[in-house]
């Protein structure tokens, strides 16, 4: 055959019939003159369709995993409340991953159906332009067979029951055909991967499914769930010499159950014997009508114009043969009946007319609920991104003026906390110096009474040493006691009381510069007991030195008479008998004058008497020198009567020096030394008492600014963490714009595939 069997009819009649001449159809629309396939060939939109709404879904699926790490990252850090989206952009991810699966599967579906032995495995042949199914008469097709591409250089098989074990081409009669002793089920797929270089359909990722006749099983409820859901066209192959029966309507009713509009071809195969008819227009429009009004009326999957594009009167044999021809396979005598070109030339247009059907099917149905699913998906992710970028910028400007007030608040902090600590420095300076003075006046109070005090001390007196080193002890003890308990009682009340309006002073200051969650805490640092103030006399060491003079001296003694005429010009240290002038030798010619001595003689005449005394003392020779003296002085009797009443003093004051007396000598020295000892110590207790308030404030304001100072850190780092948090949501919302406007931008994607591939179809 040459590619003249191609050209149109002069007369064609009814395009319906397939006899449409150029003026209708135009042949080079989906193929050329020689019946190839047209570098314009409808099956390729499918593929660029394919290739175009992969793309995209590609970048979906990168942009959705960038998507859900960045969501699981926010929720992992912590930086930003309210992110509970983690969950749907998973389940977006998992959506565009099956749809990806979905996607590298489809392909354009073909699936041919009639009564047995109608022809459907010639008519795919012939559409391949190989003879890969087996053919012949009767029931020829046992189980489904499903024709697509492979990239391999050689076709093979595979089976449902060995999907791994690829087998060779020669197989597929004994596994397909009827007549084989082994055969699969009728419910059964056999795939055969045939090579794409080999067929334009197959390249074009058309599959065509080969099946067994309707009319020998019951099951075709479950064929139609098993192989039809998906198809995008069915190719129902008449029988010309017959009308259209009850078995094929009843399966297309059932596919019309299940899928909404299926697109349906039917060909009338077998016209070639239309030549040994005489009325053939007569049938041919008998069965045009008949098929018109089971696709239009009964099924109404489609309208009448459209119903006249959809029914073919064909020759798939003459098709195959013509066909194999071109490729050098001799045709066998008598396949070729009167008419041919005419038969051929439907066949192609029946051919055009699919692919133009298929393509547009396949692109809607495959692809539109993956626009719409995927316009979804993204959809719902800009709003997700939306979200994220108004909350983090939200948070952001929140945490923003957190942090600023917590910097206030710190700032604040330090500069009051300088200013009270200064403040706090100069209370403390006026308070130890009030305490210092108040004990030192106390103290000096007391020491002006420690008579009193120790004449409240009643022990057993003795003059032995050893019964008066413990009287010793036992009185410095009482007077360390009961100086140290009146300066207590006298200070205690006075020291106690500034020193805890210092502290509650202190604290109450220190409380109201910290936050409200420290301002606890800060009242546990107060010393829980009562301050006191240690007052350490040590009055053992201090008199320790002290030696008491208990013994008898008289009080008119010269010696004390010349320390009252002359007060403290008399107290001199004593000269020995051997140290006294001599007096000078007196003209006995010259008159004796008593002269008093004047002021300025006082000295010389203190010295006179302190040695005459002296001398008297010592030996009795003295104290007749004295007596001569004052005898010639004043006379014998004033002589006599002063010297019995001075002894008779003297015997007086020598009996009464009892113990007691001894005693109170004993008390009356110890005052004079015990107090000049301890006002000597005033400065150093009065001292030492202000100290110890002023560690004690020191103490307390030590703590009260360590806790201040652990607010301070806690609040750096606050506001170091709210830096940190701060810096966080700027990249979130960063990145939350990238990906709002990557969802943006595939939205816009699918819209564009829309309207290039989905739109112009509608169209």
């Amino acid at each position: 055959m040459s590619g003249s069997f191609y050209q149109p009819m002069d007369n064609p009649d009814h395009r319906g019939s397939g006899d449409a001449g150029p003026s209708k159809r135009s042949v080079g629309h989906g193929r050329n003159g020689n019946g190839r396939m047209s570098p314009n060939s409808p099956l390729k939109r499918f593929g660029q369709a394919k290739k175009s709404i992969n793309d995209i879904f590609k970048d979906v699926q990168e942009f959705i995993k960038d998507a859900d790490t960045f969501v699981e990252g926010i929720g992992s850090s912590g930086h930003m409340e309210g992110v509970t989206c983690q969950q749907k952009v998973r389940e977006h991810r998992e959506k565009v991953r099956s749809i990806m699966e979905v996607l590298a599967r489809d392909h354009m579906k073909v699936v041919f159906f009639g009564r047995t032995s109608n022809g459907k495995s010639t008519t795919i042949n012939a559409m391949l332009r190989e003879k890969i199914l087996p053919t012949g008469i009767g029931h020829t097709t046992n189980c489904f067979l499903q024709v697509e591409g492979s990239d391999t250089q050689e076709g093979y098989l595979l089976t449902e029951e060995e999907p791994d074990q690829p087998k060779s081409m020669e197989s597929i009669k004994q596994l397909a055909s009827a007549l084989s002793n082994v055969k699969l089920k009728e419910s059964s797929l056999i795939r055969i991967l045939w090579p794409k270089t080999k067929c334009r359909l197959l390249r074009e990722e058309v599959v065509l499914v080969d099946s067994p006749g309707i009319d020998v099983t019951p099951n075709l409820d479950l064929w139609i769930d098993k192989f039809c859901l998906d198809a995008d066209v069915f190719v129902l192959v008449s029988n010309a010499e017959s009308t259209l029966m009850q078995a094929e309507k009843k399966f297309f009713h059932k596919v019309s159950e299940r899928l909404s509009n299926p697109n349906i071809f039917i060909l009338l195969n077998r016209w070639d014997i239309s030549v040994f008819e005489d009325d053939v227009e007569e049938v041919k429009q008998q069965h045009l009508d008949r098929n018109l009004e089971f696709l239009c009326d009964e099924l109404k999957v489609m309208g009448h114009d459209e119903g006249l594009e959809r029914v073919f009167f064909v020759s798939s044999r003459e098709a195959l043969a013509s066909r194999l021809k071109e490729q050098g396979t001799p045709t066998p005598t008598g396949v070729m009946q009167e008419g041919f070109q005419e038969r051929l030339f439907t066949f192609a247009t029946f051919e055009r007319v699919f692919e133009e059907c298929i393509s547009k099917s396949a692109v809607k149905t495959k692809f539109e609920q993956h626009t719409k699913r995927g316009k979804s998906i993204t959809t719902e992710l800009r709003v997700l991104m939306e979200d994220i970028l108004k909350q983090s910028l939200q948070q952001h400007d929140q945490m923003v003026t957190v942090r600023r007030e917590m910097a206030d608040e710190l700032d604040y902090m330090e500069k009051q906390l300088s200013l009270l600590t200064c403040e706090i420095k100069d209370k403390i300076k006026n308070i130890v110096e009030d305490v210092e003075n108040k004990v030192a006046m106390t103290l000096k109070d007391e020491i002006r009474r420690l008579a009193i005090l120790v004449d409240e001390f009643d022990r057993p007196f003795h003059v032995d040493q050893t019964s008066m080193d413990i009287y010793k002890q036992e009185l410095h003890a009482h007077i360390e006691s009961g100086l140290g308990r009146n300066v207590q009682s006298r200070c205690a009340v006075t020291l106690q009381t500034a020193l805890e309006t210092t502290q509650r002073e202190m604290t109450e200051r220190m409380s109201a510069l910290l936050p409200e969650e420290s301002q606890q805490q800060i009242h546990n640092v107060m010393p829980r007991r009562d301050f006191e103030v240690a007052y350490r006399l040590d009055c053992r060491n201090l008199c320790a030195e002290f030696q008491e003079d208990i013994t008898f001296h008289f009080t008119l003694a010269p010696r004390n008479i010349l320390r009252w005429m002359f007060g403290k010009r008399m107290v001199l240290p004593p000269r020995r008998f051997e140290d006294i002038p001599r007096p000078l030798p007196v003209n006995p010619q010259e008159p004796r004058h008593f002269v008093v001595p004047d002021e300025d003689n006082a000295d010389l005449l203190m010295n006179m008497v302190s040695m005459a005394g002296s001398v008297g003392q010592k030996t009795a020779l003295g104290g007749l020198i004295i007596l001569g003296v004052v005898y010639k002085a004043v006379g014998w009797k004033v002589l006599a009567v002063s010297l019995c009443g001075y002894m008779g003093l003297y015997c007086f004051e020598r009996v009464r020096w009892t113990t007691k007396a001894k005693e109170r000598a004993f008390k009356a020295q110890y005052v004079d030394y015990a107090g000049s000892k301890l006002k000597l110590i005033v400065d150093l207790t009065s001292s030492n008492c202000s100290h110890q308030v002023q560690q004690e404030l020191s103490s307390t304001f030590a703590r009260l600014c360590n806790e201040a100072d652990m607010t301070k850190e806690r609040l750096k780092e606050e506001v170091k963490q709210k830096d940190i948090t701060i810096s966080q949501l700027s990249v979130i919302s960063s990145k939350a714009k990238t990906y709002r406007n990557k969802a943006d931008w595939l939205d816009k994607a699918l819209d564009t595939f829309k309207e290039q591939f989905l739109t112009v179809l509608s169209n």
